[in-house]
């Protein structure tokens, strides 16, 4: 083949090739050559169908896969020669493929650029270290009781904040019912949050068996679009009152909960604790880290690779504009300061990925079979009951298997650095582990 360089501009490579027709008809012919011995026609014998009858019905498809398989061999070997490394998959137009004469494409692709080693003995991070005291386990086995509080009828009387009133209501716009305006027997948290905003305010005071009306506005931005903005008003019967009744902490609570003792119920909040504090800790960790190795490297990044992360990040933002829950510090900024700031977060993601995975294949850091199967079974775990689906989705997907290795190699590589790094060890308490940067 011949191949042309038509572009060498820093990541970006172009490359005209040809492949001579007389390779292209020599594959296709032995192609066809392939077919006549696997083919079976009506009238002729196995093996014997003549070349004509093979090139008039298959000629096309042959000349189709032989075409396909060309242009495979010829810019893998493009690569191969160069030592090209793409950054995405490269981009083939064919420029001349017509039967008889010579196949020419051109050949585009961003390359991954050379990535120095970063100075891990230069790059200092804090490693804090909390414990959970008794003041915070305590107030975990009281968060325990609270979630498991039961509610319990009483006497009828005014309903508190809190307290949960089952009603019967009806609504109406401009005296007219609307769908989804009406129920029967429904619990509604007095003062908490309604079906709309201004509906449970408004229960607070109310005594089993007695009727009220009350009026609100739903909001602007309400979700059904038909009765956002509109002033509504509600025939509400309260029915009964129930209160959450919480359980002491004690032995009964920690056999409840799946515990042999209250002792071993505290043991348990106080590894859970200390997970979540350990997990803060090593958070914190590797975004020291991740700063200090994105203050090094200063290679450039593949435009292709931050154009796919940025459509992403972007795809993301998008839908939470539209649903109204965009950060604050981003709710005052317009499109273009938007699409600035999130395509810088997505050339950094872009630069630490390339970076991460340089050093790990620089020194050969790998997630073994042993390790994928554990996380693997530890996925399936969270489906309880589509354990089998869940498993043949993994094996027909191996993607979502690369999914599974990433986060496992990124923790290997960030263990491998900080070895290296100079990590200053500081215990804290909660509270200054939770403000730490």
């Amino acid at each position: 083949m011949n191949v042309t360089e038509l572009a060498n501009e820093g990541l970006k490579r172009a490359y005209s090739v040809v492949v001579p027709a007389t390779t292209i008809a020599a594959q296709k012919s032995k192609r066809l050559a392939e077919l006549a011995k696997q083919v079976r026609l009506p009238g002729f014998r196995p093996g014997k169908v003549p070349p004509a009858v093979l090139l008039q019905r298959y000629g096309q498809a042959v000349m189709s896969e032989v075409l396909e398989a060309a242009v495979s061999e010829a810019s893998g070997k493009v690569l191969e020669e160069r030592s090209l490394r793409p950054a995405l998959q490269p981009k083939i137009e064919l420029v001349d493929f017509a039967d008889g004469r010579d196949l020419e494409f051109r050949m585009e692709l961003e390359v991954l650029p050379e990535i120095p080693m970063p100075d891990f003995s230069a790059i200092s991070v804090i490693r804090y270290k909390a414990t959970p005291g008794e003041a915070e386990i305590e107030a975990a086995l009281a968060d325990l009781a609270r979630r498991a509080a039961t509610l319990e009828e009483v006497e009828p009387r005014p309903a508190a904040k809190g307290e949960v009133l089952y009603v019967d209501f009806e609504g109406r716009i401009e005296g007219k019912p609307f769908k989804g305006g009406s129920g029967t027997d429904m619990p509604v948290e007095v003062a908490g949050p309604g079906f709309v905003e201004g509906f449970a305010d408004q229960l607070e005071g109310m005594t089993p068996g007695e009727t009220r009306v009350i009026r609100l506005t739903f909001p602007a931005d309400y979700g059904q679009a038909d009765l956002a903005g509109k002033e509504a008003e509600f025939t509400v019967t309260a029915k009964a009152l129930k209160v959450f009744r919480q359980p002491a902490i004690d032995e009964e609570l920690a056999k409840r909960l799946g515990a042999e003792s209250l002792e071993a119920l505290r043991e348990s909040v106080r590894g859970m604790l200390q997970r979540e504090y350990d997990a803060q800790s090593r958070a914190k960790v590797k975004r020291q880290l991740f700063d200090a190795l994105a203050a090094q490297a200063a290679f450039a990044v593949p435009e292709g690779l931050i154009e796919r992360e940025f459509a992403a990040i972007w795809q993301q933002v998008e839908a939470d504009m539209k649903a109204g829950r965009l950060d604050e510090e981003d709710k005052g900024k317009d499109e273009a300061t938007l699409r600035a700031d999130y395509r810088a977060i997505a050339e950094r993601r872009v630069r630490l990925g390339l970076l991460l995975a340089e050093i790990g294949r620089t020194n050969n850091i790998q997630v073994s079979r042993e390790e994928l199967q554990r996380a693997l079974q530890a996925e399936i775990a969270r489906y309880p009951g589509r354990e089998k689906a869940v498993l043949e989705y993994f094996q027909k997907n191996p993607q979502a298997v690369e999914a599974l290795r990433s986060p496992i190699f990124e923790e290997k590589v960030v263990d491998f650095m900080l070895e290296l790094a100079k990590v200053e060890e500081r215990s804290v308490t909660p509270e200054e582990l939770a403000k730490a940067e």
